[in-house]
């Protein structure tokens, strides 16, 4: 009787990448489109300008998406639960010129004016989510109004002047440090962390699964025995401590306590969401995504400020790609009913 061997496998390590279906998948990922709009964009501006492909250029994008970067994350996680919070800029405003005023008027150590900030900013996202959920309210009406509340005890506490004269360890964020011929500030590295950090949880971790599940919906999630009315204000609570994180950031990298700032920073970090693919429905999407939409946002307005256009033609090449990407969002969810 002869026994019957099994042939040894002649394939390749790199022949399922080859595969028709493995090229769909990668295709059909989230952050595919996002990744092909930013290389695309990348190589447009190389070719437009000689100053855009260089390291201190990119520096600089990095430096300028860092605080729009930070308030993104956190409104990736609202929006995955299906919210939306357009308060984030002003509550960021208003946490910045607590921390200077606390730290340069009010004598408190630096790390504890911080940690008011923090603190103040988390209030203000713990406040939105039990309105949410507890009343509940819509979220587009409940941070509409609080982005109000915000600005205006931003303006109050401040007397509308800018606070100057911070203590060092404030700015500290905002110092550099050469990586071969280009210059990384500190607080760069906070934000890539935090990407990363938010990455790990919503991919690898229960809590990250119930924040889908919850966007996909909330009745299914609550009938799975997740609590929904915990998860959606912790959501809201995390998302205004990096709001206050973010705040810090925008001390360091500007040197004062602005009331001005934040005005719309809010719908940038929409658009960073929406042009990552996250969808605005809740359920779908990454914080790498979102990563992604920052630099497309960063890219394209760095790019367009080397050609010259003119801010309010920015501000319409945005738009329009919110738009687009809103619109693609669309069809996609019609395609996979």
């Amino acid at each position: 009787m002869t026994a019957t061997s099994t042939p040894p496998s002649t394939s390749s390590p790199y022949a399922e990448l080859k595969t028709p279906s493995t090229v769909r998948r990668l295709l059909t990922q989230p952050t595919t489109g996002p990744l092909v709009a930013l290389l695309l964009a990348c190589v447009f501006f190389s070719v437009s300008t000689d100053q855009f492909l260089t390291g201190g250029n990119f520096s600089l994008i990095v430096q300028q998406v860092m605080v729009v970067g930070t308030l993104a994350i956190g409104q990736t996680l609202i929006i995955l639960t299906a919210g939306i919070d357009l308060s984030c800029g002003a509550v960021m405003a208003f946490g910045s010129i607590v921390i200077a005023k606390m730290a340069a008027e009010g004598s408190l150590p630096p790390l504890a004016a911080i940690a008011l900030g923090l603190v103040v900013c988390g209030g203000f996202g713990l406040l939105n989510g039990l309105l949410v959920q507890k009343i509940p309210l819509p979220p587009f009406i409940v941070t509409l109004g609080m982005l109000n509340v915000a600005f205006a005890l931003t303006h109050i506490y401040s007397e509308e002047q800018t606070v100057t004269s911070l203590p060092g360890p404030l700015t500290a964020l905002g110092q550099t440090f050469p990586l071969g011929k280009t210059d990384i500030t500190y607080g760069s590295l906070v934000t890539i962390a935090l990407f990363l950090l938010l990455a790990y949880a919503l991919s690898s971790t229960g809590w990250g699964r119930h924040v889908y599940a919850l966007g996909n919906s909330q009745e299914a999630a609550r009938l799975n025995g997740i609590r929904t009315s915990r998860l959606t204000i912790g959501v809201y609570t995390t998302a205004g401590v990096l709001y206050g994180i973010a705040a810090l950031l925008l001390i360091s990298r500007t040197g004062v306590g602005d009331p001005q700032a934040g005005q719309t920073d809010n719908l940038d970090s929409i658009t960073a969401v929406v042009l990552g693919g996250t969808s605005l429905f809740g359920g779908r999407g990454s914080v790498l995504g979102t990563f992604i939409g920052v630099l497309i946002v960063g890219v394209f307005r760095n790019g367009l400020q080397l050609m010259g256009v003119a801010s309010i033609y920015q501000t319409l090449i945005t738009g329009v790609l919110v738009i687009l990407a809103v619109t693609v969002d669309q069809i996609s969810r019609k395609k996979a009913r």
